[in-house]
């Protein structure tokens, strides 16, 4: 069971962890951490703890339905899941908080919804690690090795020490992902729509995806994009970390 507060949103409990902000900070724009495809607040492994320790501002970090502690979905999801995160979860979750205009810090799918939230409404920054934009056959490939761990592998057993249910986290994401209908998938055109300063950092030995999304950020939001490649594969901010939370914590400041 998870030690974690949660949150009652549309019907859900969502587990959570609120680190407040450190005297000064509460001036700042709070911090919104959004997980990725296999995440929770857990296997953030501390990330969200040392940008708020190093930044004094308050930072948020949650389960989505299915992963942590939270209560599992009520049913499967589709292939426009990330879509509805971006408008019926984060903005309610953030209002149920207090959090006013946050900096949002996503990965992986995370880093997604929080490309679709800040091309929606107004925050005060992005961070995205690792982003997905469009369906990569690379990616693809990817994800079908990830399957073929979790089912001869020990990737299940690992999964079990941090997710209520990790067959129903697992599937979730893995069927999904591999659905026909997801080919398609591409949030490129609504990436005009972000207006903030944005950080984008990629992995060059990525498997689940290339530079290739974060340029696309690049080429299209309408804020500025500072982009950093980094010697990694898909997690930066765990492979990498003193260079992650660097370039971080350096882009936070620079919003004031």
């Amino acid at each position: 069971m998870s030690r974690l507060p949660m949150l009652q949103l549309n019907g859900a409990r969502y587990e959570y962890e609120d680190i407040p902000a450190a005297s000064g900070g509460d001036t700042l724009a709070p911090l919104l951490f959004l997980h990725e495809g296999l995440g929770s607040v857990g296997l953030w492994r501390g990330f969200h703890r040392r940008i708020a320790a190093a930044t004094g501002r308050r930072a948020v970090a949650y389960s989505r339905l299915g992963h942590g502690y939270s209560d599992l979905p009520p049913t499967k999801r589709t292939p426009s899941f990330m879509h509805e995160e971006a408008v019926g979860v984060v903005p309610a979750l953030a209002a149920a908080l207090g959090l006013v205009e946050p900096v949002l810090v996503g990965h992986s799918d995370g880093a997604s919804i929080a490309l679709l939230v800040a091309a929606a409404q107004p925050v005060r920054g992005l961070v995205t690690l690792a982003p997905h934009v469009f369906v990569e056959p690379h990616g693809l490939d990817g994800i079908v090795a990830t399957r073929t761990a979790y089912l001869e592998g020990d990737l299940r057993t690992r999964m079990t020490r941090h997710h209520r249910d990790p067959d129903v986290t697992f599937w979730n994401w893995n069927d999904v992902w591999l659905d026909p209908q997801f080919r398609n998938w591409d949030i490129t055109a609504e990436l005009a729509g972000i207006r903030c300063p944005v950080l984008g950092v990629q992995g060059e030995a990525d498997q689940y995806g290339s530079m290739v999304h974060v340029e696309a950020v690049h080429e299209r939001a309408l804020g500025p994009v500072t982009l950093l490649a980094l010697s990694c594969g898909h997690s930066p901010h765990l492979e990498r970390p003193e260079e992650t939370d660097r370039a971080v914590t350096d882009f936070l400041r620079s919003l004031g």
